[in-house]
């Protein structure tokens, strides 16, 4: 007799975009999170291909960085059978749920986002409406696989609220059909800010090269770069207010060796603030070396890649097949 579980694990879903490798901020900060996600969730990781044309792209460049992005994913060690792993744009239903949500989203919450109003001022000569729909399709994004949780960070949260309203208002109108989505928030999650500024957060868009350090970068860049980051004029290797540039290295070095900072503090009392960032480098360089080193060996192998993708594509197209066949009779289409 099979046995009926009532238990199932809770979905999550998480994308990123294929601009630009992650940094550390953005691994330590969430893609470390989600290799401990799928052993306790249902998992659903996606490269978001479909958001990141919302400001131009190069052809070549885009396909080359959405195999990267999948490569990493694999190589950092999420498990294509445990998880779902795929690119956006392999499973048409995101667009096309997409397009029906758009109907049931006001346009005045749409204006009122604060990511649409940045990315304008940064884009000036290239105001679109996908640059204004995008979190439609984000909400679709999530809709779609009935996630439960969705990790978020805080540049992403109004986009959240706003499928969680939309979700909302689809099954009021027309009964149960979206599970409404939770933010999930780690306990252990790093909050990591700029080498050269840490009081603004690590972005892969600043312009200083030395403020972020890449998860492909190699060790003696790394290091380099951990030389250069800004601290204080004081020479305590300790955690407290004031001390915003060496509590963002001390947090690094907290998340790259799993050392609590009273154990970090122990260890380089009495040192200078040279040693510590040689320290901090040396311990993120091992950290993302077998990474590095399982990436080099993906990436060569396309067809490895592709086969992962297909089978991604085929586990998305299954799991959004009931939902989207459910949302068509829901609002009155002909379903064959």
């Amino acid at each position: 007799m099979k046995q009926i579980n009532n238990n199932p694990k809770k979905k999550i879903f998480s994308g990123i975009q294929p601009t630009n490798t992650p940094h550390i901020g953005n691994y330590l900060g969430a893609m470390k999170n989600w290799l401990k996600l799928q052993d306790e969730y249902e998992c659903t990781y996606s490269i978001v291909d479909l958001h990141s044309i919302t400001v131009r792209q190069d052809p070549a460049k885009l396909r080359k960085q959405i195999m990267e992005s999948f490569a990493l994913l694999i190589a950092m060690g999420l498990d294509p059978e445990k998880s779902t792993v795929f690119v956006q744009g392999h499973n048409p239903r995101h667009a096309e749920l997409s397009w029906i949500l758009s109907c049931y989203t006001q346009f005045g919450e749409l204006s009122r986002m604060t990511q649409f109003k940045d990315k304008s001022k940064k884009n000036s000569d290239n105001i679109n409406a996908g640059l204004f729909t995008y979190p439609v399709l984000m909400a679709a994004d999530i809709l779609l696989y009935q996630a439960d949780l969705v990790p978020v960070g805080i540049d992403q949260k109004q986009h959240l609220e706003l499928a969680r309203n939309i979700a909302v208002r689809f099954n009021n109108a027309y009964g149960e059909t979206f599970t409404v989505p939770e933010p999930y928030i780690s306990k252990s999650t790093a909050k990591i800010m700029s080498l050269q500024d840490p009081f603004a957060k690590m972005s892969k868009s600043d312009e200083n090269p030395n403020s972020s350090v890449s998860v492909l970068d190699d060790r003696d860049t790394i290091i380099r770069k951990f030389k250069r980051a800004v601290t204080d004029s004081d020479k305590e290797i300790c955690y407290k207010e004031g001390k915003d540039g060496i509590n963002n290295l001390i947090s690094i070095y907290s998340a790259a060796t799993d050392k609590s900072i009273e154990q970090i503090e122990k260890e380089f009392d009495g040192k200078g603030y040279g040693d510590f960032k040689i320290a901090v480098g040396e311990a993120v360089s091992d950290m993302l070396k077998p990474m590095q080193e399982r990436f080099k060996e993906i990436i060569k192998d396309k067809k490895y890649i592709n086969d992962l993708m297909i089978l991604g594509a085929e586990k998305a197209q299954r799991a959004t097949f009931k939902t989207l066949k459910k949302v068509h009779k829901r609002v009155g289409f002909v379903v064959l």
